[in-house]
């Protein structure tokens, strides 16, 4: 079993219903395709499960849906869509636009060394790896490794907040940011 929440449960159950719909599929031939029981199925694609769904069985709708279990479990619908009709999504061409415009020498090491990871980079934040070069900028103060974890730390932060959110304890989570955000709003203000 999934040690995350019914909320989270119910959320990726949607996200995969809507690209078994994007892919034309039917309850029958999604059965058949993910290799799993139609018992299992039905609710993942009528409603979500009222509760976890099973490792295994994110495993098989991630195959079927041609994705990692990774991608299915923390990409964004948005991110996700383009490829279930084989078009190249908008991460390619920034993807392209980071390759071309980096010019800070550590970071077009950075790139050759992990391809991965910076295909995973998301538009807005190939935008903001770009606008760091610049001389005396954080890429050159705290390092290009430094700055795209960052970067990576903070998606995951905002996709667990957005799944969070999804749940019972969204006004914990709500006086929670608000608090922070009082405590470091005012340094934001000197800086």
């Amino acid at each position: 079993m999934n040690a995350t929440s019914p909320g989270v449960g119910a959320e990726l159950a949607n996200k995969i219903a809507r690209l078994v719909e994007e892919r034309g599929w039917n309850q029958e031939d999604f059965a058949r395709i993910s290799g799993l029981n139609r018992h299992t199925i039905r609710p993942i694609l009528h409603g979500g499960p009222k509760r976890q769904l099973r490792n295994a069985t994110v495993s098989q709708c991630a195959e079927a849906l041609g994705l990692t279990v990774s991608e299915l479990r923390t990409l964004p619908l948005d991110r996700l869509l383009p490829r279930m009709h084989g078009k190249p999504a908008d991460d390619e061409e920034s993807l392209k636009l980071l390759y071309e415009r980096a010019q800070l020498p550590d970071l077009l090491s950075w790139l050759e060394r992990n391809r991965d990871r910076a295909t995973e980079l998301r538009p807005d934040e190939v935008q903001e790896l770009l606008d760091m070069q610049a001389p005396g900028g954080p890429l050159v103060k705290m390092g290009v490794d430094t700055c795209v974890d960052m970067l990576e730390r903070r998606r995951h932060l905002v996709c667990r907040v957005k799944e969070i959110a999804g749940t019972e304890y969204f006004e914990f989570l709500e006086q929670f940011v608000k608090l922070i955000h009082e405590k470091v709003k005012p340094a934001a203000r000197r800086g």
